[in-house]
């Protein structure tokens, strides 16, 4: 009967022990694995014993893959207790016979000492190409999907191992979402989502994300998205594979235009209002704040500026997100050649930020910049990781590594010509992550890396502390982004227009 190999994370007997005896209980189950991480680990019987270095490396994967000769791979990837639901081995089996699928995966339940928690997952797609992707904590693989993946694995990453597994996967075999909540697992990171969103570009986290990119990078090449940073020419030399700009596109009244999308926030809009009206330039800019339906006297809080620069713009739209009000703003006869963003609770760091900006599109010829900010409390004191600078966004790869990580960084400029052309998603999330992604398969995305940007988080932040569902969606959205524009890439490979 036995169909599956096990392979689950090993520190000790005690930390294992109810996770082992659930999965012997499971008639299907042929041999658990145990991947210890620790020197000299204890035994257990019934078990066979691993020694790995890091869980997630490609020599952990090349030891499972020696060992998968059954049917299935259930990988474990958390150090807790892991319980299965009746009968959800056979749902597990049933259905990777029934889909053929490489790799299967379920919603769950995540158990702490508050009580059981639902934990559904999204659907897996073409551009799921982040690698925190949650597949929840049991990753079900068919073996022979399994070992042609890592058979596939060209590199010997420390980190980045199953992420590499499952993007080679991916390019022959189907992953397939189940959307039943098949086992329990103890959730210790219980961290607001607000608090988890930054983890990926924390300095301490550098290494990891070196490797990520290279999985990814060698991904995209594979499957015909990769977009190079040189082209040859007519004459046969390596020229930058971008559009130049001239920057002589229009007749604009004001150099920069400074925008702020603003609703219900009374408690900041000044502070914002204040760092623009403030800067120091050898151009003329002005600031539209476009209001969209505040009722906290946030609108009475933009109507006693007395200042020309200053056009507070009433949106009420129903049916406009950000991304809209982006859009309406760009069209504006009194939009400025450049238009920078400011959220509503953030403020520029200093009188200069403006004019750094400004200068980054002329130095580097580009069509969008993206700054670095300094994470502060609504007070300004700083906290952390403290400084986001982004340095995974490189002139080499950059557009490409945008397609694994989950956004673009603060603040964001633009040129007007080219934001009027391509134009922003009418949605409040991911809207300016998709317009990064449009802009960069055709023009340079230029970089500020010292701070000149202070985002602010607290208790009103939008993204502060998201429930499961408000999180799967935005996640999903950002995927669906990232499919189409993968798509748009692949294409345009196959047309010889990059």
């Amino acid at each position: 009967m036995g169909r599956i190999n096990c392979f689950i994370p090993f520190v000790s007997p005690e930390q294992a022990e109810q996770t082992i005896q659930n999965l012997k209980d499971q008639e299907l189950v042929n041999k658990i694995y145990l991947l210890a991480t620790v020197d000299k680990p204890t035994p257990v019987e019934g078990c066979e014993m691993v020694p790995v270095n890091v869980l997630f490396s490609s020599e952990t994967m090349r030891e499972i893959a020696q060992r998968a000769d059954a049917d299935y791979v259930l990988f474990y990837t958390k150090y807790d207790t892991l319980k299965m639901a009746p009968f959800a081995i056979e749902r597990f089996v049933k259905l990777g016979d029934d889909t053929q699928s490489g790799l299967l995966y379920a919603d769950h339940y995540n158990v702490t000492d508050k009580g059981a928690d639902k934990a559904p997952v999204i659907d897996y797609q073409m551009g799921s190409l982040r690698d925190d992707f949650d597949f929840g904590s049991v990753m079900f693989f068919c073996g022979k999907c399994f070992k042609q993946a890592v058979e596939a694995m060209k590199a010997n990453y420390e980190f980045a191992g199953l992420y590499d597994l499952r993007l080679k996967l991916s390019q022959f075999a189907a992953i397939t979402h189940i959307n039943e909540f098949l086992y329990s697992d103890v959730e210790l990171d219980t961290r607001k989502s607000g608090e988890k969103i930054f983890d990926y570009v924390d300095p301490r986290n550098r290494g990891r994300q070196i490797e990520m990119e290279k999985a990814c990078t060698e991904h995209l090449k594979e499957v015909g998205g990769y977009l190079s940073p040189k082209r040859v020419d007519e004459n046969g030399e390596k020229v930058p594979n971008f559009r130049h700009i001239e920057f002589n596109q229009g007749d604009f009244e004001v150099e920069a235009t400074v925008m702020i999308p603003v609703r219900n926030r009374i408690r900041t809009i000044r502070d914002a209002i204040d760092s623009v009206l403030k800067q120091e330039c050898n151009f003329k800019f002005n600031l539209m704040v476009v209001d969209n339906f505040s009722t906290d006297g946030t609108r009475e809080a933009i109507a006693e500026y007395n200042d020309p620069r200053l056009i507070h713009i009433i949106a009420d739209y129903y049916d406009m997100g950000i991304g809209g009000y982006w859009n309406l703003a760009a069209h504006r006869a009194n939009v400025g050649k450049f238009i920078v963003q400011l959220d509503s609770d953030d403020m520029y760091k200093d009188e200069h930020t403006l004019q750094t900006m400004i200068d980054a599109f002329y130095e580097q010829n580009v069509a969008m910049v993206v700054g670095t900010y300094q994470m502060t409390d609504i007070n300004l004191n700083p906290i952390p990781p403290g400084i986001i600078d982004h340095r995974e966004w490189t002139p080499e790869n950059g557009r490409n590594n945008a397609l694994r990580i989950n956004g673009l960084g603060a603040p964001r400029a633009f040129y007007t010509p080219v934001l009027r052309e391509v134009k922003i998603p009418n949605t409040s999330y991911g809207e300016d992550y998709a317009l990064g992604l449009n802009i960069s398969r055709h023009y340079q995305i230029g970089r500020v890396y010292d701070p000149v940007y202070l985002c602010r988080r607290w208790d009103d932040n939008s993204d502060a502390s998201l429930d499961v569902e408000k999180m799967n969606r935005n996640n999903l959205y950002k995927d669906r982004i990232r499919t189409w524009e993968l798509q748009a890439r692949i294409a345009m490979n196959k047309k010889g227009e990059c």
